[in-house]
């Protein structure tokens, strides 16, 4: 079954409203990555991720430009590899895992879409610590996979963006003796996910 580099964008977009026989993909977690990236020191980069999300995206081919979906992260999944700083990141120095276990992502439209490359930007509202902020993903679709063996259809894509933690009130601060930050303000969001739903392409013939 071939798919235009129009059709192929659309469907690995965070979605839209769909037609009357469309059905909305579900975030395969098993198969995505919410990642996020952020200097220490001035020097190196602390790499992070959360393990536990949820969400959804719709497909309409025929306007990419409304597209819309979800996303929704729990906090206390977040793991950097460190055990003590997890914690300290989880505390009200950071995220405060308990009075504010979510974050939430909710796009709001569909810009600058290039045909060329299957890339567009997506705008939507992050809210962490209940401060909600429009931000900008760079969204590119990866591919479609119309069935697969258990007779799902699969589309893929990924997301990279920029972030200020202090707009969030996630304003821990250290400085160290040059007067560098211990911690940098900007945070790099780097996002990748495939998304699942019933396949229309009927099983091949035995």
């Amino acid at each position: 079954m071939a798919f235009s580099k129009f059709s192929t964008l659309a469907a690995v977009l965070l979605a839209g409203t769909l037609s009357a026989h469309a059905a909305e993909y579900n975030i395969d977690a098993a198969h995505s990555d919410v990642l996020f990236k952020v200097k220490h020191m001035g020097i190196s980069t602390v790499t992070g991720s959360f393990g536990e999300f949820s969400g959804s995206f719709d497909v309409d081919p025929k306007n990419v430009g409304k597209t819309t979906g979800s996303l929704t992260i729990k906090v206390n999944s977040i793991n950097t590899n460190n055990a003590k700083r997890d914690g300290h990141l989880k505390s009200d120095d950071f995220f405060n895992a308990e009075r504010y276990p979510e974050i939430k992502f909710v796009s709001k439209a569909v810009r600058n879409v290039n045909m060329k490359d299957s890339t567009a930007d997506l705008v939507g509202d992050l809210t962490i610590r209940d401060v909600t902020k429009e931000i900008v993903l760079k969204v590119k679709g990866t591919g479609i996979l119309p069935r697969d063996p258990w007779g799902m259809e699969r589309a893929a894509f990924t997301a990279t963006g920029r972030i200020n933690r202090f707009d969030y009130n996630l304003k821990w601060n250290s400085l160290i003796e040059s007067g560098g930050m211990v911690v940098a303000p900007d945070v790099d969001l780097v996002l990748a996910f495939e998304g699942v739903r019933p396949s229309s392409v009927p099983a091949p013939k035995k």
